[in-house]
């Protein structure tokens, strides 16, 4: 199976995963793990601007890894999916989770 077929299922899985379990618009916490330099942090933090998001990162304790914990008010979870699919295809080596 092709990768792009396994991301479709999984964000299809997701979307109504999410439609079953809350009610929208509401307050999602999306979390990332990028490498430790600020222009991978500023890069997902960026991509938030101007949506009431409360933003906390956490380094690890090497240093070598943050963590970026976002929590923000989403319409639907079309929205949610977009913003996963825009940060993964704006940030380099970021992770999801």
């Amino acid at each position: 199976m092709n990768k792009d077929k396994k991301t479709k299922e999984f964000y299809e899985k997701l979307k109504i995963q999410l439609y079953d379990t809350s009610i929208w618009p509401t307050e999602y916490l999306y979390k990332f793990i990028v490498k430790s330099n600020t222009e991978s942090i500023a890069g997902v933090e960026a991509l938030f601007n101007n949506l009431g998001a409360v933003i906390k990162t956490t380094e690890s304790k090497n240093g070598k890894y943050t963590s970026i914990s976002i929590s923000v008010k989403m319409k639907s979870p079309e929205f949610v999916i977009e913003k996963y699919i825009e940060v993964s295809e704006k940030v380099e080596g970021v992770i999801s989770l």
